[in-house]
């Protein structure tokens, strides 16, 4: 079925090409200077850090970066519910990553801090009576066991502040995606926008780094947009070098997230038809560094992969990521910046991809092997190279942080 369906899209896209129609298949359908940021709303109710703490709530979030980032950002807003002071957010170690990075690895911690100065109390660390408690003995270990996904406010406010008032500290270990968007005062979700677009910004090794992907991605030097600016600092100049024909465009290209990785399809318990080999792999795969889900497998219904499929739980293959993006309207010629290079199944996997989309570039195709090497052992700081670079990067899962006039 592939095959037949690859060959109509590659009819199709190089007909495309022949005719040679003008588009504005890039243009912004929307009036986007409409929309301004969230965080910027000057609102009556009262705001910025309370008069006196609850106590203070630490917060060790698991997960790649995204969720890591995404943990940071519930756990300020967190942190303004319970009138509480918030230690600076620390990382666990994934068997899946194998990354050891910190917080001030990856975000420039004194420029996190003060720009939230004046709506939460922050500090990086306990003070010094409550480093020798035992944290879990004294029952203010939080676990994600403890708290529901996309838990309310409410949730917090009954379970977690009786804890911080008797305590004087929660640690909150996870932190996976427990804090949700309704119902949500306002005030706190601007405190998300604020600390995800404003706040978190890379340290200067990853925005250099960055500000060369973009660089030859696009084929200007130059900073463009303000989001430029914030994601890789001045690593871009503002305006164009001599030898630079100032009057060229910036090539425009997707940057695409094709997350057809090992973890993510063993996870998923999707057949993606490399047979009684891909079954064994993914297995393994799944007893090495997902015991938890073996265990829940064991107590639950089988469900087969059609189903799987049918129910959109199976991430898509590099053939159908090619076909959704041929059917969306992209030409052949566009420029895609794939965000990953460990693709399962290797370059053989990706053939059906660039024979629809030849011009596919990496991090590893647009950086030399010495640029790459501060973060070769480093699977986190890879991942921000890739943000610092792609705007999509830098969503908050259902957020609403922009606003209309």
């Amino acid at each position: 079925m592939y095959s037949r369906l690859q060959n109509l899209a590659y009819s199709a896209l190089s007909e495309k090409e022949l005719k040679q129609e003008p588009s504005n298949f890039w243009e912004e359908p929307w009036k986007a200077s409409l929309w301004k940021p969230c965080a910027d709303r000057k609102e009556s109710e009262k705001s910025g850090q309370p008069d006196k703490s609850n106590g203070y709530i630490m917060v060790s979030a698991n997960g790649g970066l995204n969720q890591q980032r995404v943990a940071i950002c519930n756990a300020v807003a967190l942190a303004s519910l319970l009138n509480a002071t918030l230690v600076l957010p620390r990382f666990l170690y994934s068997n899946v990553w194998k990354d050891p990075s910190q917080f001030g690895d990856i975000y420039q911690e004194e420029y996190f801090v003060n720009v939230m100065k004046d709506e939460v109390n922050l500090v990086k660390d306990l003070p010094s009576h409550l480093k020798s408690l035992d944290i879990e003995a004294i029952g203010s270990l939080i676990t994600d066991a403890d708290i529901v996904k996309e838990a309310k406010p409410i949730d917090y406010l009954t379970k977690v502040l009786p804890l911080l008032l008797q305590n004087g500290v929660v640690h909150l270990l996870g932190f996976g995606n427990r804090l949700g968007f309704d119902p949500l005062p306002s005030r706190l979700q601007k405190l998300r926008c604020k600390c995800n677009f404003h706040a978190l910004k890379f340290v200067p090794k990853i925005q250099e780094a960055g500000s060369l992907l973009i660089r030859r991605i696009r084929k200007y030097d130059t900073a463009q947009r303000m989001l430029d600016k914030q994601l890789v600092g001045e690593f871009l100049p503002g305006s164009p070098s001599k030898k630079h024909d100032s009057e060229r465009g910036p090539s425009k290209y997707l940057a695409l997230h094709l997350r057809f990785e090992v973890d993510m399809i063993a996870y998923s318990l999707c057949d993606f038809g490399g047979g009684e080999k891909e079954k064994r792999e993914l297995q393994a795969y799944r007893e090495s560094h997902f015991p938890l889900l073996i265990e829940r497998l064991k107590h639950s219904k089988p469900i087969s992969s059609s189903e799987l499929r049918n129910l959109g739980r199976c991430p898509l293959t590099p053939e159908e990521a090619a076909l959704v993006l041929a059917g969306l309207g992209f030409k052949r010629g566009t420029y895609i910046y794939l965000a990953s290079s460990r693709i399962y199944g290797g370059e053989s996997r990706m053939h059906s991809f660039t024979s629809l989309y030849p011009n596919l570039v990496t991090k590893e195709t647009l950086l030399t092997p010495s640029e790459l090497a501060p973060f070769r052992n480093f699977s986190s700081q890879r991942t921000a190279l890739v943000a610092a670079s792609s705007i999509g990067f830098y969503r908050l899962c259902n957020c609403r942080c922009l606003c209309h006039d």
